[in-house]
């Protein structure tokens, strides 16, 4: 069993890695614009307008046949994402209605390389995985964390490190390293997320331990998630990092407090493209990734971003994910 002292340290560690990955350098000029800055502390314009200019590549043969043949006979790769408000992951551009991000821009490049036409679907959460039940999706594209039990049903090829972030009211003292700086507090973190596996399991913990368990609160959305850490109905926020560092570096009202794992103390975690489990989709997507890591593409589009310090250096094919509780 882990101690809490090795989950303080390696909080600490992850913290000092990457703690406040987008700091503020300004606000938008022409309502289209946004800049921030990543954590070599070079300067990155985040393009906020519904005309991307995405990154491109070219298709690859050799990976594009061993995509399964109905999908390559219908010509389409049927992405499904977020719901749009989860800057800079998934969220609507300055015409409402068009949705960008690294998500969406990474999902672009893999079906660049697999010569096949996207087509992004934005969903719910729980609608994500409904929609890959049911074969109404190819794949997931959002944010969506490697773990064992979600391993059970679905394939993963991985894209990018799982960093989680926790957000609080600017100049409000808290640090977060460990499950007793969240003992009494209120968070708020989103429904069956990794996120709120994480944090149920810190509470349960600071109750064996005698401390007074995490008051968990749940939201729809950010903006109300925003709003209640202001008004000070919250603590904290725990949620992916580069949404948290995203909103303290463009509002100013925000900081990150803490950062952790995704896959729990002892364990990188990490974010992959999502499909039904053997649906034969994993191989290629991981070499279709595989290969935007290799051209350059995918450094560029985590550049442009302002999350280079979240990538990898290859795809991996269901690698370990955040233990099941009590596993």
């Amino acid at each position: 069993m882990t101690t809490g002292l090795t989950r303080r340290a390696t909080a600490t560690a992850l913290g000092l890695a990457s703690a406040l990955a987008l700091t503020a350098c300004g606000t938008p000029s022409d309502g289209g614009t946004v800049e921030v800055a990543a954590a070599s502390g070079t300067k990155t314009k985040i393009n906020l307008s519904p005309d991307q200019d995405r990154v491109t590549t070219a298709k690859v043969d050799s990976i594009a046949a061993e995509v399964p043949a109905e999908i390559r006979e219908r010509g389409t790769l049927e992405v499904v994402g977020s719901p749009g408000s989860a800057p800079p992951l998934a969220f609507y551009a300055t015409d409402d209605k068009t949705v960008i991000g690294v998500e969406p821009d990474i999902a672009s490049l893999v079906a660049d390389v697999l010569g096949l036409e996207l087509r992004l679907t934005t969903a719910s959460w729980e609608n994500v995985f409904v929609g890959l039940d049911s074969g109404k999706y190819d794949v997931g594209f959002s944010n969506i964390t490697v773990t064992e039990e979600r391993k059970k049903k679905y394939d993963f090829a991985t894209y990018r490190k799982d960093t989680l972030g926790f957000e609080a009211k600017k100049g409000s003292g808290l640090k977060v390293t460990g499950p007793e700086d969240v003992a009494g507090r209120t968070v708020a973190v989103g429904s069956g997320t990794n996120q709120e596996k994480l944090l149920v399991e810190w509470s349960e913990e600071n109750e064996k331990a005698g401390r007074k368990p995490v008051d968990i609160k749940y939201y729809q959305n950010d903006s109300d998630v925003h709003l209640a850490l202001q008004s000070g109905r919250i603590d904290l926020y725990l949620g992916p990092h580069p949404t948290a560092a995203h909103h303290a570096a463009t509002t100013g009202k925000t900081e990150v407090v803490g950062t952790y794992s995704g896959a729990g103390d002892t364990l990188q975690g990490l974010i992959a493209a999502t499909t039904k489990k053997d649906s034969g989709l994993a191989e290629p997507l991981a070499d279709a990734l595989d290969e935007i890591i290799d051209n350059g593409t995918y450094g560029k589009v985590l550049e442009r971003w302002g999350l280079a310090d979240e990538a990898v250096t290859k795809s991996e094919v269901n690698p370990p994910g955040l233990p099941e509780t009590g596993a």
